[in-house]
């Protein structure tokens, strides 16, 4: 590998490091991995079974051919010479029969089995989709969207398979070599002791397959969810990618991962190799051993050849389930990682929690108090060393200072996408924390710079927030912030798709159509975090004409570097390393000799 290829690797071993250790290096389920499993099947034991049952009567038909194989052989075919055809059609009824049973259950089982299948895997894509949403914003900030993406899509297959799979093979495997083992010993039980000296080579071969297989398909799991997540990170960051030339570097850092992945696999594929030929080898030794001891045998006398026939089908019906559980154990340690993961994930549970006794709020008037709060996002690196804060109902307060004086921080404390460590924060005198998540949102409202447009109309991105909105209303917040004129003038009108994050709208629409959506919401406390910084000059002084109605009867609280936008605020608060260092209408701080002075000063020189 080039040099650049090595360093360029060094940028995801530290994600490599990470999901690896989602999962330990030991065989079986941990119980989290055992309870996921059983809520998940636990709706389907009944049909359950009824399938084991069918797999029971499937195998069990299974056994019968090799005996009626021998009772033609014995007594079938030497009656006919007699002239009597009565036994050999009975006997090939009874054999008709049987594989009828048989290839019925098969098809029984394929069909009911694939209904439950989906139906698990719908189940469990609905939980974790459920879960990802209910995780708090902590969790996503660590956890990338190639990792989430694994644990929707082949993660959960790999569990499908796994239930399914067990099913079949184990019960079915468990059966025929159990009841082929008991028959070879009623059959002929000298016989059947020649046949057994193989067993021993093939459980050493059986052992070794399945330590070499679970290391190996755990790497293959580990790294396939790092090859994910390279290139949705990469596919999601192009614009970036292209903009600063970094194609060649993004394709080392991808061409590495996928040759190691490449190299996991094949190891895994290599022990898978070794298994299947050797376990057919020694199921081929054993026939061999069988029909050279049991050829003797008939040739003195002491065995049938029908009975000889029916050892030699009953020695590999024992070593064919054998290789349906080598392929089965492959399979299982993958079905087991991918389990430990999305185990993983819904054994999380959020920072943020809704109070098992919500407090009320029908009527919200929009006072904000910050109660003593401290804040940190790394422990011992304070944001918020101890902030009091109170913002009256009705009132717009602007947030200035220089990055990582704690603005934003504010911001998602008042959204609750964190708690405080200390301290409270409260709307109307109720810690945030006694509030139900339907409530909060439903009067605290978020809007920064890089508010997410959905695929579809824009009449349904503005509608966002309240889908049961009449297209009027929809039309009045836009009037409301200025977003009518471009809207309509569109061909499609409010109906026109806005494409992939809104990328038919310029910055400047995007966020004219987010700021729709907040006024057809109608939150009791509006935060705007850098919301207007996107804005070219002529729009920007568009939603400057539009936030005084969109500010009105709500308490709002601004962040933004131009100062134009703090401007139309009640209340400006100056922050340095979390504390208010200075507190004063606008006008009152330009006209003094404080930091805001510094800044608004700086501020009109620019424009110059």
């Amino acid at each position: 590998m080039s040099d650049q290829q090595d360093t360029a690797l060094e940028d995801w071993r530290g994600v490599k490091q990470e999901i690896t250790e989602e999962t330990d290096s030991t065989v079986g389920l941990r119980p989290a991995s055992r309870r996921l499993l059983a809520e998940l099947v636990r709706p389907y034991h009944r049909w359950g079974m009824v399938l084991i049952v069918v797999v029971v009567l499937e195998s069990l038909a299974r056994l019968a051919i090799p005996v009626l194989v021998q009772r033609v052989l014995d007594d079938g075919i030497p009656a006919l010479t007699g002239g009597d055809a009565t036994t050999l059609v009975t006997l090939l009824g009874v054999m008709v029969a049987a594989i009828t049973v048989q290839v019925a259950g098969r098809a029984f089982f394929l069909r009911r089995s694939g209904i439950i299948g989906n139906d698990l895997l719908l189940t469990l894509r609905r939980r974790l989709y459920r879960q990802f949403q209910r995780l708090s914003v902590r969790f996503h900030d660590r956890y990338t969207s190639g990792r989430a993406v694994s644990r929707m899509t082949s993660d959960v297959e790999a569990v499908q398979e796994l239930v399914l799979q067990g099913l079949d093979v184990v019960v079915a495997a468990l059966l025929t070599i159990v009841g082929s083992t008991i028959i070879l010993l009623l059959l002929d039980w000298r016989l059947a002791l020649v046949a057994f000296a193989t067993y021993p080579l093939l459980w050493l071969l059986m052992r070794w397959f399945a330590g070499a297989s679970t290391r190996a398909f755990r790497h293959v799991r580990t790294l396939s969810a790092i090859v994910i997540v390279q290139f949705i990170e990469t596919m999601t960051g192009i614009k970036a990618v292209q903009a600063f030339r970094r194609e060649p570097r993004s394709r080392d850092i991808y061409e590495g991962v996928a040759l190691q992945y490449r190299d996991a696999n094949t190891t895994a594929l290599r022990v898978f190799a070794r298994a299947m030929p050797g376990i057919q080898f020694v199921g081929h030794l054993g026939i061999v051993v069988v029909v050279t001891a049991g050829g003797f045998m008939a040739l003195s006398g002491e065995l049938t050849v029908g009975t000889l026939a029916a050892f030699v089908l009953y020695v590999r019906m024992f070593f064919d389930p054998m290789q349906d559980i080598g392929q089965f154990i492959s399979s299982l340690q993958s079905a087991l990682t991918a389990l430990e993961k999305v185990a993983s994930v819904m054994d999380e549970e959020p920072d943020v929690r809704d109070p098992e006794q919500p407090v009320p709020l029908p009527a919200a008037r929009g006072e904000v108090t910050f109660d003593g709060v401290a804040f940190e996002y790394v422990p011992d690196t304070p944001v918020l060393p101890g902030l009091d804060l109170r913002i009256p109902a009705g009132q717009t307060v602007a947030l200035v200072g220089t990055t990582g004086a704690g603005k934003t921080t504010i911001a998602k404390l008042i959204a609750r996408f964190y708690d405080p460590q200390e301290g409270s924060v409260r709307l109307d005198g109720v810690d945030l924390r006694d509030l139900d998540d339907a409530t909060l949102r439903r009067h605290v409202t978020l809007l920064t710079q890089e508010n997410f447009i959905f695929a579809g109309s824009i009449a349904d991105n503005i509608a966002f927030g309240r889908p049961e909105a009449s297209r009027e209303e929809v039309i009045a917040a836009a009037r409301a912030v200025g977003a009518h004129p471009f809207i309509d003038a569109m061909p499609a009108g409010y109906d026109t798709d806005t494409g992939k994050r809104g990328s038919r709208l310029s910055a400047g629409q995007r966020q004219l159509v987010a700021f729709a959506r907040v006024v057809l919401a109608d939150p009791r406390v509006l935060i705007l975090d850098e919301a207007t910084s996107s804005l070219d000059v002529p729009t920007e002084r568009v939603v400057q004409r539009a936030l005084s109605t969109i500010l009105a009867d709500r308490t709002a609280v601004i962040i933004a570097h131009r100062l134009s936008t703090v401007e139309i605020a009640d209340r400006v608060l100056v922050l340095q390393h979390g504390r208010v260092v200075e507190d004063g209408r606008p006008a009152d701080l330009v006209a003094g000799e404080g930091r805001y002075a510094d800044l608004h000063r700086a501020w009109l020189a620019s424009l110059a």
